[in-house]
């Protein structure tokens, strides 16, 4: 791994000073294009790959649109904004063999917000041998990166999240699998499969997003782990171990981030709790260059679990919230800048979003608008602390 730049400079490879997690509000034509040409867009419906020709022209023209938007605010990198998702988990995995989802959920995962609300979340289910199979989402990185000239980033659902939604050892082992260890051994190797076709493709930057670790720091699913039958530190380990055997199919020259979340789902969230019961093992065994951090909110806890974060690794801080309309200013984005950076060096940091715009097709409480100028000022600030 490279030499960090200094203090005062930008950077030329990812993670970059300003920088986004993945995706963004859907056009309304877009969404309006899936309702007609495919049907109602409800949750466990219409997931995976689609070959409905008229759709993925407006995709397309939909993509240019939102590589233009980003390359007008300044950003370095860019996505396609997942706008040939409905979901920024299941999309992918549905492409595969051997799972099915409904919205019969689990008492321990649910939606939050601040009125107080709840609602279910997906459940996944390991039906039969998970088996990977060339994926939509390398032919949408292959679009992206025809259509622009920022390094293009690709996002990936961590395979984590296959088993935090799975229901654990004890969900999986409801289905098909009767090992754990054979339901890990086939996950790791679906996902080698897709970083490997990926690369192929011309990724230099890749993403995984994640909920499982983070769901680790809150005292709710720490319980619900256990009454499934693992320890918490232990899951972790072992999160941690299926994690670094998936990123052994990277090769040297290709950027690796870590995206940590509470879940954010039209303005929701699911977990809650600060990063020290998980900091060490994230920072220090999981083999990633840099993480995408949510810091946007109270639930995330403080910076001080930044200052186990080894030399020549990257944090983004996700200081500013993609759940809300509300322009953050620059002095108090500085502001949160400057106390992290009492924990870990400034030139191990850099700045964006809690979380992708639009994690699911609806899309959080705020217009393109809003978006676009919430990026700008990501960028204007990063530009004045760091050059």
């Amino acid at each position: 791994m490279s030499a960090m730049p200094a203090a005062n400079a930008a950077v030329s490879r990812p993670p970059f000073r300003a920088d986004v997690v993945g995706s963004f509000l859907r056009p309304a034509r877009l969404k309006q294009a899936r309702e007609t040409l495919l049907g109602p867009q409800t949750p466990d419906q219409h997931l995976g790959p689609h070959d409905n020709a008229d759709l993925r022209a407006i995709e397309d023209d939909c993509v240019r649109e939102v590589v233009r938007m980003q390359q007008r605010v300044g950003l370095q990198s860019a996505t396609d904004g997942e706008f040939r998702r409905r979901s920024w988990w299941l999309d992918l995995i549905m492409g595969w063999e051997g799972f099915s989802a409904d919205r019969a959920g689990m008492s321990e995962v649910v939606w939050r917000n601040k009125q107080g609300g709840t609602m279910a979340s997906s459940r996944l289910w390991a039906t039969g041998p998970i088996r990977w199979k060339p994926s939509a989402t390398v032919r949408a990185f292959e679009f992206l990166k025809r259509n622009t000239s920022l390094v293009p980033k690709v996002t990936l659902p961590a395979p984590l999240i296959l088993h935090m939604f799975g229901g654990g050892d004890k969900g999986i082992l409801e289905g098909h699998y009767k090992d754990i260890d054979a339901f890990w051994a086939d996950v790791v190797t679906a996902y080698r499969q897709e970083v490997r076709a990926l690369v192929a493709a011309g990724a230099t930057y890749i993403q995984f997003d994640d909920t499982s670790i983070a769901f680790l720091c809150d005292p709710v699913y720490r319980d619900a782990v256990q009454r499934w039958g693992t320890e918490p530190e232990a899951l972790l380990r072992i999160y941690a171990k299926r994690m670094n055997e998936v990123l052994e199919a990277v090769p040297d020259g290709v950027t690796v981030t870590f995206h940590q979340c509470r879940g954010n789902r039209e303005g929701h969230w699911m977990a809650e709790g600060g990063y020290d019961p998980v900091a060490d093992v994230l920072f220090n065994v999981i083999n990633v260059h840099g993480y995408f951090l949510e810091y946007d909110s109270e639930r995330a806890g403080g910076f001080a679990p930044l200052r186990l974060l080894p030399k020549g690794k990257v944090v983004v801080l996700g200081i500013m919230s993609s759940k809300t309309p509300e322009l953050e200013s620059a002095d108090a984005l500085r502001k949160r800048i400057d106390e992290a950076a009492m924990v870990a060096p400034l030139e191990q940091l850099a700045i964006s979003p809690q979380c992708g715009f639009s994690s699911s097709i609806g899309g959080n409480p705020l217009t393109e608008a809003d978006q676009e100028k919430k990026l700008a000022r990501l960028v204007e600030v990063a530009r004045s602390v760091w050059g």
